[in-house]
């Protein structure tokens, strides 16, 4: 599979639902938690009334996307936990020095069906892994992260480094151009936010960016990446929200 498969969609920066609005203020919070009073304040600039998130709420507890407690505190469910520890680590890669060498991981189960075959793709992809041919994923390794549990019986792991030069490799394996492009058009949007319902749709899709960034090593990125722009871009914007919004419900 080659990165000219993988193009990044044009950026459309539609309005958020009010289970949306819901689900952004809970992955970017820690804990991930509010009672409902203090979601009733913090939706409100978002153009979300009482009503609606009350009934948004109530679809997201029957839907698994939330738990509720007794005491009327919303928190996001065990999915959605480790949808944040994904969205975390998007921020926050860790990684270390690059020596050449490059993560492979090669499929070995066989006999799955459509959605287990699915399923399997959509972890070693958020592995940051890419496939090379059918079965055999890699990438540089130059991520300071653990393998996950369960795919020890299901993938083989090796080190290897392939003889084509790895900045072709990297750019046949990712569309880092075309990432590029997105982010700066993204980084844009940021800058000329202005209300606090546009610069939370922005940050929204800064979020999804993110987790398609392949944190290639520098050597093997196009000049001016804005990988590190972006971040820094999130992190100042989601403190921002987190006092204009959170803020004032005392938190």
């Amino acid at each position: 599979m080659n990165a000219a498969s993988q193009e990044i969609a044009p950026v459309e920066l539609r309005p958020l639902s009010a289970r949306s609005v819901v689900l952004s203020l809970l992955l970017g919070t820690h804990p991930p938690e509010l009672p409902v009073k203090d979601l009733l304040r913090a939706v409100e600039p978002f153009g979300v009334g009482a009503s609606t998130l009350r009934a948004a709420l109530s679809r997201m507890v029957t839907a698994g996307d939330l738990r509720r407690s007794d005491g009327g505190v919303y928190g996001l469910s065990d999915r959605l936990l480790e949808r944040q520890r994904r969205q975390d680590a998007a921020v926050h890669s860790g990684t270390r020095r690059w020596d050449g060498d490059w993560e492979m991981a090669v499929v070995t189960a066989t006999g799955r069906g459509p959605a287990e075959r699915a399923a399997l793709r959509a972890r070693l992809t958020a592995l940051r892994l890419a496939e090379l041919r059918e079965g055999v994923w890699l990438r540089p390794a130059n991520l300071d992260r653990p393998w996950p549990d369960g795919l020890d019986g299901v993938v083989r792991r090796f080190t290897a480094r392939p003889e084509e030069p790895a900045r072709e490799l990297a750019a046949r394996l990712w569309p880092v151009e075309a990432w590029a492009a997105t982010a700066r058009v993204l980084l844009d949007h940021v800058a000329r936010g202005g209300r606090p319902a546009d610069r939370f749709t922005a940050l929204a899709a800064v979020v999804h960016h993110l987790l398609a960034d392949p944190v290639l090593p520098a050597a093997l990125l196009p000049a001016d990446w804005p990988g590190p722009r972006l971040r820094a871009a999130y992190t100042e914007y989601q403190r921002e929200l987190t006092e204009e919004t959170l803020g004032r419900t005392g938190r």
